[in-house]
């Protein structure tokens, strides 16, 4: 009897003590956006902006470094705020794109820097070229949604890239090679 009770006892504790899996959160699509800029000449800088796109997160609350995201997006929902330059960046001087080209970004790893904040690497696809990139991530907050009554969850990072990398170097370096990337996210607790 006492040997059916102590295993029963280990057995709640492993099961209280065990670790929670991450949860899939899909992302807020009216709330997330990447913005971009580089430098023009030397005289501006130039902005653009993605947003409405799609993705997940698998969100582990208790270990972080545990969590995985993923992205995509097509590019002709990028927003330039002027048409000619849009439609330029469309040709062959840089992606040569057809309407379904599609960015995306898969985290391979997640380093945990401080309380909210981590290193996302992961694998960026741009004009068919996959290199990797490391995001510096914080997160805003984590709770019950007021509104929507569910868990949500919100992020920022930004990182950089070469747009050499992706062969899309034209004119650089006087329009500028690098090009800073902003991300901001929200993401609610998918259904189950």
């Amino acid at each position: 009897m006492k040997k059916t009770l102590l295993a029963a006892a280990l057995a709640a504790v492993a099961a209280t003590g065990a670790a929670a899996a991450p949860e899939k959160y899909v992302l807020d699509a009216s709330h997330s956006q990447i913005l971009f800029d580089y430098n023009h000449l030397g005289y501006s800088t130039t902005y653009g902006l993605f947003s409405g796109f799609e993705g997940e997160i698998m969100f582990d609350q208790e270990d972080p470094a545990n969590s995985s995201v993923s992205v995509s997006m097509p590019l002709s929902m990028m927003f330039t705020g002027w048409q000619a330059r849009f439609d330029h960046f469309m040709t062959k001087d840089f992606f040569d794109a057809t309407d379904d080209e599609t960015i995306s970004f898969t985290s391979t790893g997640i380093e945990v820097t401080g309380d909210n904040t981590a290193k996302i690497t992961g694998d960026l696809t741009l004009n068919g070229v996959t290199k990797p990139v490391v995001l510096d991530a914080k997160l805003n907050q984590a709770g019950e949604h007021p509104m929507a009554k569910k868990p949500w969850a919100g992020f920022d990072a930004t990182t950089r890239i070469l747009r050499t990398d992706y062969n899309l170097g034209q004119f650089a370096p006087f329009v500028s090679d690098e090009v800073n990337i902003k991300i901001s996210v929200e993401a609610m607790k998918a259904d189950s």
